[in-house]
């Protein structure tokens, strides 16, 4: 008994009510309310947050840090709870995901199709031929109609 109270000698009043309020927002499991889940659940809410502990590290008692190290990780989850980016992150699918999908859907096997197609096509010449056609294109009767490229 005597190393508790030794424990708790330099403890302020203050800082003894806010381990009270810790310990209770840990055991009762409140909802975050969504205004302060909205602001939290931000980068700059969470770098607060961080700003926060340390400072809490630095100044007050090491058990209401350590305390308040929880609770802002509790505040955290919970925050990301309430704003609904904690289940966006565990059901929706990245982009690596989808695109995985996507090219096993887009796999299809040499079809006989495309194996008739090749053994009829004619041999590809290397680059352009630039001998004269044999043939002269003629325009037949336009009934008047106008050139279409005009």
């Amino acid at each position: 008994m005597e190393s508790f109270s030794s424990l708790l000698k330099n403890v302020s009043q203050g800082e003894l009510v806010l381990a009270i309020v810790f310990i209770i927002y840990l055991i009762l499991g409140l909802k975050t309310p969504e205004p302060i889940a909205n602001l939290i659940d931000t980068l700059v809410g969470k770098v607060v947050l961080v700003l926060v502990v340390i400072y809490m590290f630095m100044h007050v008692h090491p058990v209401l840090a350590v305390l308040s190290l929880f609770v802002a990780f509790d505040l955290l989850r919970r925050s990301s709870l309430a704003t609904g980016l904690d289940a966006l992150q565990k059901y929706a699918p990245s982009e690596e995901k989808k695109m995985s999908q996507f090219t096993a859907y887009n796999q299809f096997p040499y079809t006989l199709e495309q194996e008739m197609v090749a053994k009829m096509a004619p041999a590809k010449s290397s680059g352009f031929s630039l001998s004269q056609a044999s043939y002269k294109p003629l325009m037949d009767n336009l009934y008047d109609a106008s050139p279409v490229n005009a």
